[in-house]
């Protein structure tokens, strides 16, 4: 269908057989894969060395390459117009004293934000 691959693929999930596949579905001498997902701490990403001898590129990136400095006040200030609504994003909130809770939501893949509150 593909003609060989696709020349780009985005994995955003978190899935290491997702991440794999984005890698190897990319077309031989140009195809870009990039790996946004944070995959569980175990898992291990193995594919045929072919893959990398075709010339196929392998990206990843933490938080889209977010730069704190620079980027936070615009994201600031779109909160403050309502342009972002940032609540949607949180799935929890716990306690400081309970912050062992928040890592098992995260480890588990049962949370996408945690807020942690540091008052009582």
């Amino acid at each position: 269908m593909t003609d060989g691959g696709v020349d780009r693929s985005v994995e955003c999930t978190g899935s290491i057989n997702a991440m794999i596949s984005a890698f190897e579905c990319v077309h031989d001498g140009w195809g870009v894969a990039v790996l946004v997902g944070v995959p569980n701490k175990d898992d291990a990403f193995r594919t045929h060395p072919i893959n990398v001898l075709n010339e196929k590129t392998l990206k990843g990136t933490f938080f889209g390459n977010y730069k704190p400095r620079s980027d936070l006040p615009e994201v600031v200030e779109m909160y403050i117009k309502k342009e972002l609504e940032l609540e949607k994003f949180i799935t929890h909130e716990v306690p400081f004293s309970e912050i062992n809770k928040a890592f098992e939501y995260m480890l588990k893949g049962e949370g996408l934000r945690c807020i942690i509150r540091m008052t009582a």
